[in-house]
């Protein structure tokens, strides 16, 4: 492949991987928003649209491969390949959690912990995402460690979360007029409000190995890899 023609490979892996990214960071939201809304409509495209982002990926994964096999970069190139296989990795994860919203928000029929704010710790990792992807695209360092950062106070608010709805679990008392059915409803809906929260947190912390990828990529340093 001549010089050209491997430069603009390079340049169209940048340019796919930001494009897998902004499907993924729309499914995301439209999941959340269905699981908000408790929307079916939103909700399916949700989850019928994750072959898109499996396909996307599939093909990214076959022109990294293509690009080390074909013409075994190095240095700065080889990490910017490396990382980008990395990095679409890490994106089609943040799309199966975005499935997996969709799928809670056709079986959630009420909000059972209303004062349990995961919409805004949601944003916050949203905002995490597209700030590792800009750092991706712009060879930012800089906001690779923000980004880690961010994340610890992410952790933290999703476990006072649970622990929020725990405790009130193990402290509520039971009307003893409850059905069993009622009963099995109240423990369904808690166990499926503790796996948005687990997956929130899960979106945060592919942001952050985005981040690291990219801080690797740009200066090869390791530091956030983990």
């Amino acid at each position: 492949m001549p010089r050209d023609s491997y430069q603009e490979g390079l340049n169209s892996l940048r340019e796919d991987v930001l494009y897998m990214s902004e499907i993924v960071l729309e499914r995301l939201r439209l999941g959340l928003d269905a699981l908000e809304q408790k929307d079916e409509e939103m909700a399916r495209e949700v989850i019928e649209g994750d072959h898109e982002i499996n396909q996307l990926y599939l093909d990214l994964e076959q022109d990294c491969i293509d690009l080390l096999a074909l013409q075994q970069p190095v240095a700065s190139d080889l990490r910017f390949v490396a990382a980008s296989f990395k990095i679409i990795t890490d994106l089609e994860r943040i799309g199966d959690l975005a499935t997996n919203l969709g799928e809670y928000s056709l079986e959630a029929e009420r909000d059972v912990y209303p004062e349990v704010d995961i919409q805004d710790v949601a944003d916050v990792t949203i905002e995490m995402v597209e700030n590792a992807m800009d750092a991706y695209g712009n060879e930012d360092a800089d906001q690779c460690y923000a980004i880690a950062d961010i994340d610890d106070e992410v952790d933290e608010r999703c476990e006072a979360a649970s622990e929020t709805v725990v405790r009130d679990l193990i402290e509520r008392e039971i009307d003893t007029d409850s059905s069993e059915e009622d009963i099995e409803q109240l423990m369904a809906d808690v166990s499926r409000l503790l796996l948005t929260i687990r997956d929130i947190e899960r979106v945060g912390d592919h942001a952050v190995n985005i981040a690291a990828r990219t801080l690797y990529m740009v200066e090869n340093d390791d530091d956030l890899i983990y």
